[in-house]
């Protein structure tokens, strides 16, 4: 392939070992997803940088205690949600997160999103843009996907019928789905049955700190075209009269991750090959009661101890239990909470680079 010198001919149908013969991605992670750091002045604006217009909008403040605010494009732009409560969506779009835009968002005066001198991190994610009806399941759903990059948003009216099922628009089965009611107080069910090692049941609440469990009355089954449901006894899931929203998505080779990783207890941690390096890693303890973290590169070096934590609205903080960002994945550093010894963790990263266009740091 006119890359290498070789000594003798090479064989037909092999190439040089080297990053330029590896088969080019499919995905361009910056085109999907992105991380923006900015600083708030507690006047309206917009926010650009992103690369594309964001369909799903976390946001979080940095400089002081505040809630995680999470928008999309079905809901509306400021129509919010809070990963570190339970309560029901609220329409705060006067003030908040004003608009979706094409290279960013626009902001309103709110302080959990725009305090003034305030600094602030905002993860983007790139779905498909205006819902569509999806009539695949027994529930017909509207959904904004991505299918190239295994990420779709689903929303969804319950209908208190056990074994339903929902179209989520991918085109493989999701291994994680995260799903929270709209309209009433309810926990987030992340449920982490599409994953290798785990049973269909298996959940986590990533408002708590809680460990797994296991119910039929969430998830069922996750297929290649619909996720199934239960009922529950409260508002969690498929209740009649109560509106929900599900985010979905499955690993892609070069730009995302979904898996799971044992931990050892030790400062020299495992390594986790995710097949790029990693520009956002949200990790989860699955088998002790340990708090949920979110690392990025953009807050970090090489090594990230600067933690975000989507089950508590506390500031950003430095631990002593971090990983090292590599070409093709990461090592986890520290004894506990992302490492306890002989525990399962669950992991999604997001990549920088492919592996194929990584140099070192």
């Amino acid at each position: 392939n006119s890359v290498g010198d070789f000594f003798y001919p090479v064989p037909s149908g092999f190439l040089a070992l080297c990053t330029a013969n590896l088969p080019l991605v499919d995905v361009i992670p910056s085109e999907h997803f992105n991380t923006v750091l900015y600083t708030g002045n507690g006047a309206a604006r917009s926010i650009t940088g992103v690369g594309f217009q964001p369909d799903w909008l976390w946001i979080k403040e940095r400089s002081a205690v505040s809630n995680h605010n999470l928008c999309d494009v079905i809901r509306g732009a400021g129509v919010r949600l809070i990963s570190n409560y339970t309560g029901a969506e609220a329409d705060n779009s006067a003030i908040q997160v004003t608009s979706f835009d094409a290279d960013g968002w626009s902001l309103g005066t709110n302080g959990e999103t725009n305090a003034s001198g305030g600094t602030f991190a905002a993860w983007n994610w790139k779905a498909g843009g205006s819902a569509v009806s999806n009539t695949n399941g027994t529930i017909t759903s509207s959904v904004s996907a991505n299918p190239s990059a295994g990420f779709s948003i689903v929303q969804w009216s319950g209908n208190e019928t056990n074994g339903a099922t929902v179209g989520h628009s991918l085109t493989t089965a999701p291994s994680v789905i995260l799903t929270k009611c709209r309209t009433s107080a309810s926990s987030w069910i992340y449920g982490i049955g599409g994953m290798s090692g785990f049973g269909v049941n298996d959940y986590l609440t990533l408002q708590t700190t809680s460990a797994k469990s296991s119910t039929t009355t969430f998830y069922q089954a996750y297929s290649a075209n619909t996720f199934q449901v239960g009922v529950s006894a409260a508002s969690e899931m498929n209740r009649t009269g109560k509106d929900y929203i599900s985010y979905c998505f499955h690993s892609v080779e070069s730009y995302s991750k979904v898996g799971s990783y044992i931990g050892n207890g030790n400062v020299d941690g495992p390594f986790v090959n995710c097949g790029f390096r990693p520009k956002f890693v949200l990790i989860k303890d699955t088998t002790n009661v340990n708090e949920w973290r979110i690392y990025d590169v953009e807050r970090a070096d090489n090594t990230m101890y600067k933690i975000l934590v989507p089950n508590s609205s506390n500031a950003e903080g430095v631990s002593g239990h971090g990983i090292d960002v590599l070409s093709n994945g990461f090592k986890v550093r520290g004894t506990a909470v992302i490492n306890a010894s002989s525990a399962n963790h669950i992991f999604i990263a997001f990549a920088e680079n492919p592996f194929k266009h990584t140099n070192a740091r």
